[in-house]
């Protein structure tokens, strides 16, 4: 092992010779850049933290000198194992994965055969960087890595506790060393406490397991003021003292029964489900609301990511915001296997998140977790909390899929914030036209404040789009080509984002005109994400347009299931409606138009589809009679300027089927 960061921090030659750093702000410095891996650091951000308080000029002559040390120490070579590498923006730290105890850390709970956990259980030897002096202006640097690493080692010895089947397995010293170490760390360490209680189990010694879960309780209370979780007690009921032939002594322990809290998932679908519902916010300001929602919904699409997920849209989950919810209704009325609970707590630029996760055919508590941090690493706060979840549901998740989870919609909190108060006001209604209007200012503020935000590009250009939908546009030329830009760039900064490339391919397909590019985006959504309702519903549009209506309506089906109760449902009935109509089912197209107008009553699209499906169904009166609504909604809609909103029809018929089922309903000349 040539680089070590768990239990301290030591860094040895090729000789084997242990490295000597000329500073202890360049070992610091070493140990930041293993941490990034491949993926490096940005040279502007390392001079910054690790130098404050100089100019720019003089941080960024510390950070050259320090990486001219670091390079001297690790040269550069054909056949170097270690070595610095960058360019005038980044610098990264290049190693064999077998080269650092993190690294093969990582690997090994990847894998996750009992074998492999228990040599990562041994690798783990105390808390990263243990012991090193780690200066105040670094410590929020540091402090997100050591809570990972952390809460790995906690989900460790608990599974690796939990796959002991027999006393004096190759496994057990590694997972009780492990148990050890943790609680010298951190005394109040449950999950630890919980895998001695079972090594002590399991070789026969249950005293001295109930006895663990004395100091268990004590500790607890002295330091936290709480009683130990469900699962612990749990534990502890089903354990029995020895006792000697004739002790009269009853053998109970001091503790209630409880129902066990792991449980094997319902299978209602090929994959694990679940929801993650509103989380509450604690700040005691109203109007941080649209940041806890904002968070909740960033939390759900990195789920989404990890294709062995079946993860309900985050729109249908926030149909319970606000209520008391009871969780084996909602496991039933969502068909989940597990929700996510949580609460957001925001003082001045400190914050809090909070989850738990709970088996919905049980109620019990599978995992509980809070993860503390600044504004500034907002976006690590919800990677762990997303990585904790799947860690809990399915521990052999693929290193890869965890790693997709991680991306990062901006790096400017102040982008962000106008980005979540857009959303809020999009989210509320398509209908409204001062509010779709508000929320394309708050997309354009969100921009100004970061050129390379994807998503903020791509919901601006989605606002265009419901403006040409509803026939609001003002200056057509002008917003068709602020559209289409908007569009473009969110697809060219968002090429690894699926909600960029869904909206952002809506809106080059529906405002542009572009429908192979378009396409292509939101194909390439459904590749990196296939969870995404929204990616879904945009799919179901595109196919379509396109002429082929069958893969519509699946498509739509499937955004519906992962998404049943979802605020825009009505878009995807109203594009199951278009799909039916463009097979000739116009029955069915006006039955499902009528859906979409019972969800969204005021929505033109809908009334068109509803009036040309009724028309060339032979439904003459109930097609006049939703062009008479329809115009009243759009006074000066006419076949002459109807191509101005119509869908891009690949198909020469469907758009000629289109138009005159609308002129048949009695949409004037």
């Amino acid at each position: 092992m040539r680089i070590r960061l768990l239990g301290g921090l030591e860094a040895t030659s090729g000789e084997g010779g242990q490295v000597r750093f000329a500073t202890r702000k360049t070992l610091l410095l070493f140990a930041a850049l293993a941490l990034a891996g491949r993926r490096g650091c940005r040279r502007e951000v390392l001079s910054e933290t690790f130098w404050p308080g100089r100019s720019n000029e003089q941080a960024r002559s510390s950070l050259r000198q320090a990486l001219v040390d670091i390079r001297r120490l690790f040269p550069a070579s054909s056949d170097a194992n270690v070595y610095i590498d960058g360019d005038q923006e980044t610098v990264a730290l290049i190693f064999a994965p077998g080269e650092a105890d993190i690294s093969l850390f990582e690997r090994k709970l990847v894998t996750g055969s009992s074998a492999d956990l228990a040599f990562a259980a041994d690798l783990y030897r105390g808390e990263l960087l243990e012991g090193q002096s780690i200066p105040d202006e670094l410590g929020e640097w540091f402090a997100p890595y050591r809570s990972t690493y952390q809460r790995k080692a906690l989900q460790l010895v608990e599974r690796l506790s939990l796959a002991l089947l027999e006393p004096g397995s190759a496994e057990e010293l590694p997972c009780e060393g492990l148990a050890e170490r943790l609680l010298a760390s951190d005394p109040t360490a449950e999950t630890a406490h919980r895998a001695l209680m079972r090594i002590h189990t399991l070789r026969g010694h249950e005293n001295m397991a109930l006895r663990q879960f004395e100091t268990c309780r004590a500790l607890l209370k002295k330091h936290l003021g709480v009683e130990p979780e469900a699962e612990t007690s749990s534990l502890a009921a089903t354990l029995q003292p020895r006792q000697r032939p004739g002790d009269p002594r009853a053998a109970a322990p001091a503790v209630e029964p409880q129902p066990q809290a792991f449980s094997a998932p319902r299978k209602h679908h090929d994959r694990p489900s679940l929801a993650v519902l509103p989380f509450q916010n604690l700040s005691g300001d109203l109007e941080q609301e649209y940041f806890a929602d904002g968070i909740v919904e960033d939390i759900t699409i990195a789920l989404a990511q990890f294709r062995h997920l079946y993860v309900i849209a985050r729109n249908s989950s926030f149909t319970y915001k606000g209520q008391a919810v009871d969780i084996k209704r909602v496991g039933r009325e969502l068909d989940v296997d597990y929700v996510v609970e949580g609460s957001v707590r925001r003082a001045g630029d400190r914050l809090r998140i909070a989850g738990q996760l709970i088996d919905t055919s049980t109620g019990a508590h599978l995992w509980a977790d809070r993860f503390d941090g600044t504004l500034a690493n907002l976006f690590d706060l919800q990677d762990q909390v997303a990585s904790s979840i799947v860690g809990a549901i399915t521990p052999k998740v693929e290193e890869a899929e965890i790693e997709r989870a991680k991306r990062k919609p901006t790096e400017s909190l102040d982008a962000y914030d106008y980005y979540l108060r857009g959303l809020a006001a999009f989210d509320r209604t398509v209908t409204n036209r001062s509010v779709v209007d508000e929320a394309l200012r708050l997309f354009m503020k969100a921009i100004e404040r970061d050129r390379d935000f994807a998503i903020a590009h791509a919901r601006a250009a989605r606002c265009y789009a419901t403006r040409k939908s509803n026939g609001w546009m003002v200056d057509p030329a002008t917003e068709i080509a602020d559209a289409t830009r908007l569009a473009r760039r969110a697809v060219e900064l968002g090429w690894d984002d699926a909600v960029a490339l869904s909206y952002g391919g809506y809106v080059l397909g529906y405002v542009g005109g572009d429908l192979d590019e378009s396409a292509a985006c939101i194909d390439r959504a459904l590749f990196l994400n296939p969870n995404l309702a929204a990616a879904l519903g945009v799919s179901s549009w595109v196919r379509a347009c396109l002429g082929e209506p069958d893969k519509a309506v699946e498509h739509a089906a499937l955004a519906m299931r992962l998404s049943p109760l979802d605020p825009r449902l009505f878009a995807w009935q109203f594009n199951t409606g278009l799909a039916h109509f463009c097979a000739g089912r116009y029955e069915d197209a006006a039955v499902w138009a009528a859906k979409s107008l019972r969800h969204q009553p005021n929505y033109p699209s809908a009334m068109r589809v509803m009036a040309a499906g009724h028309a060339m169904a032979g439904h003459r009166a109930e097609a006049e009679e939703t062009i008479t609504r329809l115009r009243l909604l759009d006074p000066a809609l006419r076949l002459s300027n109807l191509a101005d909103i119509l869908p891009p029809f690949r198909r020469p018929e469907d758009r000629s089927r289109y138009i005159e089922a609308l002129r048949m309903a009695g949409l004037p000349e």
